[in-house]
């Protein structure tokens, strides 16, 4: 592991609390010290998670670990059956008790006649990859035993798998295609994993009739509800005026129905208008347009092609996340594990367009661009739910960026 200057990458754990803490009537008991769990809290509330009475800590003591006493995880899902009645618990590992072995979910297996909530184990702990692999497996689990079979069919309505709220302005992409499918098809959500969502949804799942996954760490989710339930998924992110429209005629095709033509014209126009600015790169005599994207994998993807549309060429593309829980990671998108070199790519861009987050932006000269596409937020916050990143709303954001980039070159 290399050394960190600025913020490390949040482990699996991270990413399977960061995902259960969306899901209502449930409670998170993480089997730890208290200080890994007040850490992570600070975390969760940057990201607008709510956390009273949702995640809670046995407060892991020494002697716990030297002989192996599981009493305080006991005592504590008992406790908070009791005084909160959820509907599931989640029994989370830490890294201090994933270290030591202990069998959490042997534990809950002896808990769970005694409490009436439905206990689930995540037993990562923070060891088998960082965030990418735990939102995978969050997704994987929710999907395999929180959905129900058999669910009513709603035609008309669907699900949204893999909008993770730990994503950058996360909560405006999913407005955003909820607004593009209203008005391309008419059709209304029914629920997203995992933001704001509750269990209810969840076991229902089922009942829509198509799943939209938008990353690819939850593929394995949409197939298993596909097996399931029966609900056929398509894959892909709406960036970019002529990506969005490829995304809708996508999901068009597998519903059987054609995208609303007045917005496929807006979109088509729109598209053709930002193809113009190729014209703008040849003008210049002497700087040549490019851009550096980092930030998560599908965002620098679909804005490197965004981009790339309009002539200016992705020189870097790097994910803020291992590609390793990927199935079909692009060959120009590569995850740096070592945060030096980052800081080095930062530090020797000169007039550039730069797409990637606050870390990024204080490594800058003076003479690039910046947009930030990505968490972690150091010198502002996310409050506003109606700019995304996604869509021709989220288009529209970055293209003002990439004008005031031209006014720059030479």
């Amino acid at each position: 592991m290399s050394l960190t200057r600025f913020l490390p990458t949040p482990s699996d754990r991270m990413g399977i609390l960061w995902s259960l803490l969306t899901v209502e009537d449930s409670v998170i008991v993480e089997y730890g010290p208290a200080g890994t769990t007040h850490f992570s809290m600070g975390l969760f509330g940057e990201l607008g998670i709510e956390q009273e009475n949702r995640l809670f800590t046995t407060h892991l003591r020494e002697e716990d670990v030297v002989m192996g006493d599981t009493s305080r995880l006991e005592n504590a899902i008992k406790e908070v059956d009791e005084n909160f009645h959820p509907a599931v618990i989640f029994a989370v590992a830490s890294s201090c008790s994933a270290v030591i072995g202990t069998d959490l979910r042997g534990v809950c297996t002896m808990v769970q006649p005694k409490v009436k909530a439905r206990l689930v184990t995540f037993e990562q702990g923070g060891f088998r990859g960082d965030y990418a692999a735990g939102i995978k497996e969050a997704y994987r689990l929710l999907a395999d035993q929180m959905v129900k079979a058999g669910a009513e069919k709603r035609p008309g309505t669907y699900n949204i798998l893999g909008a993770s709220i730990g994503a950058y302005r996360c909560k405006a992409d999913v407005l955003e295609m909820e607004r593009l499918m209203k008005e391309a098809f008419g059709m209304e959500p029914h629920t997203a994993l995992c933001l704001e969502t509750d269990l209810e949804k969840i076991a229902s799942m089922g009942g829509a009739e198509v799943n939209l996954v938008i990353r690819q760490e939850a593929l394995p989710a949409a197939r298993l509800l596909e097996g399931k339930c029966g609900t056929p998924f398509v894959y892909g992110a709406p960036y970019g005026y002529q990506g969005t429209l490829d995304w809708l005629e996508a999901v068009g095709r597998q519903i059987g129905r054609p995208v609303n033509p007045r917005l496929a014209g807006e979109l088509k126009k729109r598209a053709m208008e930002t193809a113009q600015y190729r014209m703008y790169g040849r003008m210049l005599r002497r700087d040549k347009t490019q851009a550096v994207l980092c930030g998560e994998y599908e965002a620098v993807k679909g804005l490197g092609a965004f981009l790339g549309g309009m002539g200016i060429a992705p020189t870097r593309q790097i994910s803020a996340h291992s590609l390793a829980p990927l199935e079909n990671a692009e060959e120009g998108v590569q995850y740096l594990p070592a945060e030096k070199e980052r800081v080095d790519l930062m530090r020797s861009l000169h007039r550039t367009l730069v797409l990637a987050d606050d870390t990024a932006r204080r490594l800058l000269e003076g003479d690039n661009t910046f947009i930030r596409i990505a968490t972690p937020l150091v010198d502002g916050a996310q409050v506003a739910v109606h700019m995304p990143l996604m869509g021709p709303r989220g288009a529209d954001m970055v293209l003002e960026t990439v004008e005031a980039y031209f006014n720059t070159l030479r």
